[in-house]
């Protein structure tokens, strides 16, 4: 009897300490687990300084459980989703970044995408030969921040005002039928309009050559999104920089995959990408890093441009604004 009791009390405390010791593991197991994040929802419209990372979706060098790629018609559109939180992350240019961030949206740059050199032009029908022949005119022209920044510089170097021409306000997706129907003499635009107007007769009477460095495209991450999303913000950024690389490697097999996006054919790829300097991990780094990085000075310059022409209300801080830490280390 006494051996009966001792046998069961042995099982019952096996039955105990296995109990106890599962539990255990499960708990050191989710403890050791990494934390799931919700997809990083990332903003994009049709721009070839963009395109990387459609190129990136397309190689599978990133899933969609991870990131999500949010093609949107317009500027505008991105800005709003943004502010509105409905993405965590967005391609934008650097002045509509300050426009978002003197609105209380906590911004960071986490990539420079391209640098605008001829991209942005003034498109003017073949009449038009100078640029003071716009006095009367009706340009179109988006109601954003580069919009705004070209038209100030046409405008300047016309030795005109706005109350010279006729402004017609209207988003990028409009700009070529709104050319090709007449019902504006000259469009201030970029790609890929810029190459479908000047295939409809369209010359360029005003570039961006004419103000470097005032327009750059940049990769953002809402400030509060950051913790939440480490890791695919790492991947992120090294695939659009392993998609360049691939770009270089394959550009035939490339143009085929982003052409669509851009709604142009793999043969005119090329053309779309003449005017925009897409920067190196290496110029990545002088841009983002170190103590004084090149966007602090740049930002700075562009928010002081942007007030004296009434395109900012207030001084922002950008003081914060560039964020290295997502860039894959420079061999350099």
């Amino acid at each position: 009897m006494i051996r009966y009791f001792f046998i069961t009390f042995l099982n019952k405390l096996t039955r105990s300490l296995r109990s106890a010791l599962a539990l255990f593991a499960l708990i050191a197991l989710a403890s050791c687990s990494p934390t799931t994040e919700t997809p990083l929802r990332v903003g994009t419209i049709p721009w070839p300084g963009y395109e990387s990372l459609h190129l990136a979706q397309s190689l599978e060098y990133f899933q969609s459980s991870q990131i999500r790629l949010t093609e949107m018609a317009n500027a505008s559109q991105t800005s709003r989703a943004l502010r509105n939180s409905t993405l965590e992350a967005s391609f934008c240019t650097l002045d509509e970044a300050l426009g978002l961030m003197q609105d209380g949206v906590d911004l960071r740059v986490i990539l420079v995408a391209d640098i605008s050199q001829g991209a942005d032009a003034v498109l003017a029908r073949p009449d038009i030969t100078r640029l003071q022949d716009l006095r009367g005119k009706r340009i179109a022209v988006e109601n954003a921040a580069v919009g705004a920044i070209m038209l100030d510089a046409v405008l300047e170097a016309a030795k005109l005002t706005a109350s010279d021409v006729e402004l017609v306000a209207a988003t990028g997706d409009q700009h070529t039928k709104l050319y090709q129907s007449g019902a504006v003499d000259a469009v201030i635009t970029f790609e890929p309009n810029r190459s479908a107007i000047l295939k409809l007769g369209g010359h360029v009477l005003f570039d961006s050559n004419a103000i470097p460095d005032r327009i750059m495209d940049v990769l953002v991450v809402r400030a509060d999104q950051i913790a939440g999303h480490k890791q695919a913000l790492t991947a992120l950024v090294a695939a659009h920089f392993r998609a360049l690389n691939y770009q270089a490697q394959q550009p035939q097999d490339a143009a085929k995959r982003i052409a669509p996006f851009l709604a142009v054919t793999a043969d005119e790829i090329a053309a779309q990408y003449e005017g925009i300097k897409i920067p190196t991990l290496a110029e990545n780094h002088a841009y983002l890093s170190g103590t004084q990085p090149r966007l602090k000075a740049s930002a700075a310059n562009l928010a002081a441009l942007m007030l004296r022409n009434k395109l900012l209300q207030h001084a922002v801080n950008a003081e914060q604004l560039a964020e290295p830490k997502f860039l894959p280390a420079s061999s350099k």
